[in-house]
């Protein structure tokens, strides 16, 4: 029994260790043409250095990490993925958030993540 109580605060500890970090920015709105039509938000390039050096353990291949967003009280989870040609991270952001937030192309919108 001792065992099995020492196990459930051990995983209590762990999942207290688990907290997320909050950024919020404000960005444009932009489609990239080259792959297929996807839409995104770029973060500030001072915001991707200190995801970039501090939790870049945290990627999970081809510089993609989980991530949650939140745009005009519209949350999701999702990923933010780091483009190497511009030095920044980029947060998709999907047709349905657009239309449930009503967003267009060019807007600027406040972004909040954690990640």
């Amino acid at each position: 029994m001792l065992h099995i109580q020492h196990k459930l605060l051990f995983l209590l500890k762990i999942e207290q260790m688990q907290a997320k970090i909050n950024y919020k920015f404000s960005a444009n709105l932009w489609k990239d043409t080259s792959s297929g039509g996807w839409v995104f938000v770029s973060l500030p390039k001072n915001i991707s250095k200190e995801i970039r050096d501090n939790l870049k353990w945290q990627e999970e291949g081809w510089g993609r990490m989980k991530a949650s967003a939140s745009i005009k009280n519209v949350e999701w989870d999702t990923a933010i993925w780091f483009d190497t040609k511009t030095d920044t991270y980029l947060l998709p952001v999907k047709a349905v958030i657009r239309k449930k937030a009503h967003l267009e192309l060019n807007d600027l919108i406040n972004v909040s993540i954690s990640i």
